[in-house]
Order: C-alpha cells, then structure tokens, then sequence
C-alpha cells in the first residue's frame, strides 16, 4: 500500500495548488483593482455613492468595475463572495502537513542533529506554532500599535523573525521552512474567516436593515487584505523551498527564510506601488538585492562544505559503494525498504556502481557539501563517510 500516500500527496498538491492559484489571483487582482479605480465621472453615480471606478477590456468584452466609498443604496439581488479559494487552499495545504510532515516526522521533521525529539512531541509543537502565530498576530493588530501601519510592520516582521529562527532550531531544516509557510498561511486564511468575512456580514446586515455601516469593518478588512498581500511571496517560495537543499539545509538556514521573506515582500511592494502609476524603484532594487544577498549567504556562508576528516585516503569504488548502500539505498531504489516510500525520491536510484557513478555529483552535493542526505541523517551516516565520498568524488 505503499502507493496510497504517493497519490493521496498528488492529489492534495495538485488540489492545494489549483485553489491557491484561485485565492491569490482574486487578491491580487483586488489590489489590483483598488489601486486602479480612478472618480466616477457620471454624476449619477456619484450621487448613488459611487467612490471609484474603472473600465477594462479583456476576452473580447468590455467591463465596468465600481467601488463605493460605503454602501450602495440598496442590496444587490446577487452579491459574489471570495472566500472558500482561501478555505480550500488551507485544507488542502493542512491535508498535505500532516501526511507528509506530520505522519512522516520522523523522516522530514524530527532531526536528532538539531534538537532529538519524539515524533508526538514534534507533531504537538508545530499545531502549537499554528495556534499561537494566529493568536499573538492577531492580538499585534487590535492592540493600539494596529492604529500604525508603519510600526506594527516593524514589529510582525521581528515577531516572523523570531518564528523563522526558533523552528530552525527545532526542527530539520525542510521542516521548519514548511512549518513556517504554515504559520504563515494560517495567518492568512484566518485573516479571511475571523476578520475580513465576519467585518463584511456585518456591513450586509446593516445595508439590509438600513443602519450605518461601522467604518471599522472595512478599515479592518482592508488592513488584513494588506498584510495578506504583502505575505503571499514568502509563502510560494517555502511551498517549493523543498526541491532546494541549499535552501534549509545551511547552519544560517532561517536567516535564509528571512532574506527570502525580505525579497518577497518588497518586490510586492513595488507591484503594488507601480499599479497607481510612477512608483521608486527602491523597493524593487531592496528585493533584488536581498536576493542577492540571501544567495551568496544560502550557497557561501552557510557552513556548506567538505567534511574535514584527516588523513583520507583515495577510496575503492567498491567501499563507496558499501557505504551508499547502507546509508542511501533503503529510500534510492526501484523498490524502497524504508516506510512511506513507494518510488525512489526524485527518480535516483542507487542500487548499483553505475548508478552510483552516474549519480556521483548529486551524490556529493547532497552528502558532502549541503549534508542534506541522507534527509535527517535517518540511516546515521558518519563524517568519515561523508570525507571518503568526498576523496572518492574529487579524486575521479
């Protein structure tokens, strides 16, 4: 049965990413929108209340987007929603952390190099960063601070800060990233079931039973959308942070994740800047450079490098060999002894010499020089091992 949780992971990613491509084309496009709306200019609709609008072209027909600066004069017979694109991208994405990082801990999770730990008690924190993320960011934006968006941004990206650099020292790297992204997304999500849908019921209520709508609702959706935007980079990049080791896998990993969050979010910046016409290229060049930055750091001066063992001498193919099969095979091979494995992970299979040659650079790259395999050094590959396949590697 081993194939189940390979296409039961399938279908979650191919769900998890069919929905999040719904949710983030809505919100950008809404941001989008927002920045584009230009007055009305009938004085028809300016009297009904009409505080923006804008005509777009597209698919052979043309539209016309109005905002109102409150509520219009009366309910609208049909009134579209955007919110289950947000729900289902999260239960797909919660469908996929617990079968792949929850029920798999042991292998993506747990790293005893790190901080050795049960697998429950593993399982037990990373619901408890989901929680907690939630709560203390949510607590930051209704507490007085929210009144300032410049000064609440300082103090959630220290608070993302604090999180990237503490599931790093938890957790293996490929698991805090993704732990991470989590915390992240149900911030996210949260953001749309707890203040944005609620704030937006309540301005519904009030136009049909003809009260004033509190401005509060929409100053609260507004802000949250905001964030929501600003957060949707970091995200996409930790959702394919796994196929890159030289991502997590450095002794400076979170500080990766915070470069690669810099980059995300400024170069969102300058988007939305951009959308309401001339905008500084001084976001752009942050993000831009921040990339550079968070490269040289993830591929140079991470602790990346060859294990340093003294007094190595050239190894025999074969005793390479022995050591890739005791070490590797059980995961590398046409059919996997090890648990949750039903194929070979990424199609490399290392039953054979020939295999083991043909493999030989990503074989060093993973096991020397980003020390990434074997993942969470499940089979405890020693530093010797890791200096012979070294020797072997350079002296071919």
């Amino acid at each position: 049965m081993a194939w189940l949780p390979d296409w039961l992971e399938l279908l979650g990613r191919w769900v998890h990413l069919t929905t999040g491509i719904a949710w983030i084309g809505s919100s950008f496009y809404f941001i989008w929108l927002d920045n584009h709306l230009t007055p009305p200019e009938s004085s028809v609709d300016r009297d009904k209340g009409v505080g923006g609008e804008l005509w777009a072209v597209h698919g052979g027909g043309f539209y016309q987007a109005q905002k109102y600066a409150g509520a219009p004069p009366e309910m609208p017979m049909q009134l579209h929603w955007f919110k289950w694109e947000a729900y289902s991208t999260w239960l797909s994405g919660v469908f996929l952390l617990i079968l792949i990082y929850w029920l798999g801990a042991e292998v993506y999770l747990v790293d005893p190099s790190v901080r050795p730990m049960s697998s429950g008690a593993a399982v037990g924190i990373g619901a408890a960063y989901l929680i907690g993320g939630w709560i203390i960011y949510d607590r930051l934006c209704k507490s007085p601070l929210g009144r300032n968006d410049r000064a609440l941004s300082v103090v959630l990206f220290g608070f993302l800060v604090l999180i990237a650099w503490s599931l790093c020292q938890l957790f293996g790297g490929r698991g805090a990233f993704i732990h991470y992204g989590a915390v992240i997304g149900t911030i996210m999500v949260a953001n749309v079931a707890m203040i944005i849908i609620p704030g937006q019921r309540r301005m519904v209520a009030a136009l049909t039973e003809e009260r004033p709508i509190n401005p509060l609702d929409g100053a609260r959706g507004k802000q949250r959308s905001v964030h929501n935007t600003y957060l949707t980079l970091p995200v996409l990049f930790v959702m394919i942070s796994n196929h890159y080791a030289s991502t997590y896998s450095g002794t400076w990993n979170w500080l990766v994740l915070i470069g690669m969050t810099v980059a995300g979010a400024l170069i969102r910046v300058y988007f939305v800047s951009r959308h309401k016409g001339a905008a500084s290229p001084v976001p752009a060049i942050g993000g831009i450079g921040a990339l550079a930055a968070t490269a040289v750091l993830a591929n140079g001066l991470s602790g990346f490098g060859s294990t340093q063992v003294d007094n190595v001498a050239v190894p025999e193919m074969a005793a390479i060999a022995s050591i890739i099969t005791e070490r590797c095979t059980s995961c590398h091979a046409n059919a996997p002894s090890w648990p949750g494995f039903a194929a070979a992970p990424a199609g490399v299979v290392l039953e054979t010499q020939e295999d083991i040659a043909r493999y030989a650079e990503q074989i060093h790259q993973q096991t020397v020089v980003l020390k990434a395999m074997p993942i969470g050094n499940l089979t405890g590959i020693t530093d010797e091992e890791r200096a012979a396949i070294d020797v072997w590697y350079r002296a071919r």
